[in-house]
């Protein structure tokens, strides 16, 4: 696997982890009890970006291991 394939693989892989993780801890404004005037009451009141980008780039590196493991054991 070269560097520019197995960067790419990554990518999507970081992308399609992110997309699963973000539901995950979210309370909206209704559920908090604290609805900002002129914003939707169903959006996040603590969206927590940071620390789910930290948790995706994790599980995406474990997957990632997996995959070019997998990729290099069929180069035989």
């Amino acid at each position: 696997m070269t560097f520019a394939s197995a960067f790419a693989v990554y990518f999507v892989i970081w992308w399609t982890v992110l997309f699963a993780v973000l539901p995950f801890g979210i309370r909206s404004q209704v559920e908090s009890g604290e609805v900002v005037e002129g914003t939707e009451p169903g959006a996040p009141a603590l969206p927590g970006l940071m620390r789910k980008a930290v948790i995706t780039t994790l599980i995406a590196a474990v997957v990632f291991l997996f995959v070019w493991y997998g990729w290099a054991a069929l180069d035989i």
